[in-house]
C-alpha cells in the first residue's frame, strides 16, 4: 500500500487555514460605535445646520408628547422641540469634555514624562502634588469652586483639566519608568543624547499608545462629569442646549413627556460607551502596529 504524496506545498497546502471574516464581531461594534461618533461630531461642529433654531420656543404649545405633527419626540413646558433641543447640546456636551481631556493629557506628558524620567525630588514633589489632587472629591470641589468664582462653562472646564490631571500624570510616569530601563535608552545615553531628547524623542512614541487611550478614557468621563455639573446647575446657562441642562429640566416633564428626560440621558450613555468602545480598539491597533516596528 503506498502512502499518498503530499501536495508541492506540504502539508501548509494539505491543511488550509480558515478563512478569516471579513468583519469580526468586534469590529462591527468598532464600525457602529465609529459611526455614531461622526455623527455626534457633525452635530457638534454644525449645529445650526443639523438643528436650526433649537432654543426656539413656542409658548402657546407647551408640553406635546412624542409622535405630535412636526415634533418627534415631543415638545418641553417651553414648547421647545427635544429632538432639535438634544442635536443642539450635543456642542456644549462634546466641546468641554475635549478640552478637558486634551488638557490633562498635556499635563500627563508635561509632568508625568520627567517625573519617571528623573526620579528624585522631582518625582518626589510631582507625584506629592498628584497624590493630594487625588485625594480630593472632584465633584464636590468642582461645586464648591465653581460656586464661589459665579461657575460658568469654561470655569468648570477648567477645574475639571486640574481634576483630572493626576491620574494622567501618574500613569505617563508608570509608562516611562519601564520604558527607561529599556536598551534603547541605554544606547541613546551613549550617544551623549540630552535627556529632553530622549524623553520626548525616544520614550514618548513607545507609550503613545497608552496616553492615546487613556485620552480616548477621559473624554468619556468628562461627559458625564460635565453632564452631572451642568444637571446641578453648574455650566452652561439656564436655557442653553446641553445634556446634562436637559436632564435637570426633563424630571419635571417625566409623566408629560417622558423623551424630554430619556433623550439626553440616552445620548450621554451612547457617546461615552461608543468613545470607550473606539478608544480600545485604537490602543489595540497602535500596540500591534508598535510590536511590528
Amino acid at each position: 500500500m503506498t502512502t499518498p504524496a503530499l501536495p508541492a506545498g506540504g502539508l501548509h497546502d494539505l491543511v488550509k487555514p480558515r478563512r478569516r471574516r471579513w468583519l469580526p464581531r468586534t469590529q462591527v461594534s468598532v464600525a457602529l460605535s465609529t459611526l455614531a461618533l461622526a455623527f455626534v461630531a457633525v452635530c457638534a461642529l454644525l449645529p445650526g445646520l443639523v438643528a436650526p433654531n433649537s432654543t426656539a420656543q413656542d409658548i402657546l404649545l407647551g408640553v406635546t408628547s412624542p409622535g405630535t405633527a412636526g415634533h418627534l419626540l415631543g415638545t418641553d413646558n417651553l414648547g421647545r422641540d427635544i429632538t432639535l433641543l438634544t442635536l443642539g447640546g450635543t456642542r456644549s456636551a462634546i466641546v468641554g469634555p475635549l478640552v478637558i481631556a486634551l488638557g490633562s493629557m498635556l499635563f500627563g506628558i508635561l509632568l508625568g514624562t520627567p517625573a519617571g524620567y528623573f526620579g528624585g525630588l522631582t518625582d518626589g514633589v510631582i507625584a506629592r502634588w498628584s497624590d493630594l489632587l487625588l485625594a480630593l472629591p472632584a465633584t464636590l470641589l468642582a461645586v464648591v469652586v465653581a460656586g464661589i468664582v459665579g461657575g460658568g462653562y469654561w470655569i468648570t472646564v477648567l477645574l475639571l483639566i486640574i481634576l483630572f490631571s493626576p491620574s494622567d500624570i501618574k500613569l505617563v510616569r508608570g509608562a516611562v519608568l519601564e520604558q527607561k530601563t529599556r536598551p534603547y535608552i541605554e544606547s541613546a545615553r551613549v550617544l551623549r543624547m540630552s535627556a529632553w531628547r530622549i524623553m520626548y524623542r525616544q520614550i514618548l512614541p513607545n507609550v503613545a499608545p497608552v496616553i492615546i487611550a487613556n485620552f480616548m478614557l477621559n473624554i468619556a468621563y468628562a461627559i458625564v462629569s460635565m453632564s452631572s455639573l451642568s444637571y446641578l446647575g453648574l455650566g452652561v446657562g439656564p436655557g442653553s442646549p446641553d445634556w446634562g441642562r436637559q436632564l435637570d429640566d426633563g424630571q419635571q416633564l417625566l409623566a408629560s413627556n417622558p423623551a424630554a428626560l430619556i433623550a439626553p440621558g440616552v445620548m450621554i450613555v451612547l457617546t461615552a460607551t461608543a468613545i470607550n468602545i473606539v478608544g480600545d480598539w485604537l490602543f489595540e491597533w497602535l500596540n500591534r502596529r508598535a510590536a511590528a516596528r
